[in-house]
């Protein structure tokens, strides 16, 4: 049943929805968000409202670990995933320790179990222990969500410092590759990784040069991956978001790029709507599905 709330939730999905403008320090945290805050648990319907994520325990029994699940979109797949069946390990830096506190509640409101992990992903050492501590707590490791970034707004490549462009790719990328490497051993077929990547890389988004570099490498990263791992039963996949209305966006983005923050659809997209890519390429509904990229962005075409 499509629900309203007084209009406070209703213009989230609506076209020519705003985005209110807003400055906080990254990491971005959710708690701190200007306006209506993010979606996670609702999809839209035709007139504008929302409704409730309909599950069907299409991950019962999985045990996934996820970074960068405190807020954004991590805390929607968090929450869909608990909703679907699945026991989740999320990762986020010290920082975001209040929100990684608020996506606990919410997936235990949902009958959901997490586990929180704090770690700096960017250290080759901290990667090893997130999947090992994972493994203790939850068993195993059926599904690794590879969500966690950082961008910068940079107009020109001689504006954008050398020490900017190594932290974006420490990252961005490299802990893909150390995170993957470590799991791996452990998974079985039927399995799977999910990367995210961004549109950025397919349109060439000039002001966030370091980020669109990174993001295409992951995109590429997965296809190789997906190839290495095909015959072992294990699928890897990326999911390439447009404009969501997460945390990362008042962290990084100026007024100027805050105002433009839409697509064609008119509006954002929520953490919901992508989040919903990632319980489908977790499930078997995409069992003949890898190395491929999902495209929520609102109706941006782009190459695959």
């Amino acid at each position: 049943m499509a629900t309203h709330r007084d209009g406070e939730n209703k213009s989230q999905f609506e076209k020519g929805h705003e985005v209110p403008i807003a400055h906080q320090e990254n990491p971005g945290k959710q708690h701190q968000m200007a306006g209506p805050d993010a979606v996670n648990d609702q999809l839209p319907t035709s007139d504008g409202g929302y409704q409730s994520y309909k599950a069907a325990g299409k991950l019962a029994g999985k045990k996934a670990l996820i970074t960068g699940g405190d807020s954004g979109i991590g805390r929607a797949v968090a929450i869909l995933y608990a909703m679907e069946g699945a026991e989740s390990t999320i990762v986020y830096t010290p920082e975001e320790e209040k929100d990684a506190q608020e996506t606990l509640k919410l997936v235990e409101e949902k009958g959901g179990k997490l586990h929180l992990q704090q770690a700096d992903l960017k250290e080759q050492k901290s990667c090893k222990e997130v999947v090992e501590e994972a493994k203790k707590n939850m068993g195993a490791i059926n599904i690794l969500v590879l969500n966690h970034g950082t961008q910068t707004m940079v107009n020109d490549i001689s504006e954008l410092s050398e020490d900017t462009w190594l932290n974006t790719f420490n990252t961005n990328i490299h802990p893909f590759f150390f995170l993957s490497k470590y799991v791996l051993p452990t998974m079985k077929s039927g399995d799977t990784i999910i990367t995210c990547a961004s549109v950025n890389p397919y349109i060439g988004r000039p002001d966030l040069l370091d980020y669109t570099a990174s993001k295409g490498a992951i995109v590429a990263f997965t296809r190789g991956l997906s190839n290495q791992q095909i015959e072992k039963g294990i699928r890897v996949n990326c999911v390439c978001p447009g404009p969501i209305w997460t945390p990362l966006i008042p962290a990084t983005m100026n007024k100027e790029a805050q105002e433009q923050f839409t697509s064609p659809m008119g509006r954002p997209g929520q953490p919901s709507e992508v989040a919903t890519c990632f319980v489908f390429l977790a499930s078997p509904d995409s069992s003949f599905i890898s190395g491929q990229s999902l495209h929520p962005n609102g109706g941006v075409q782009v190459g695959s």
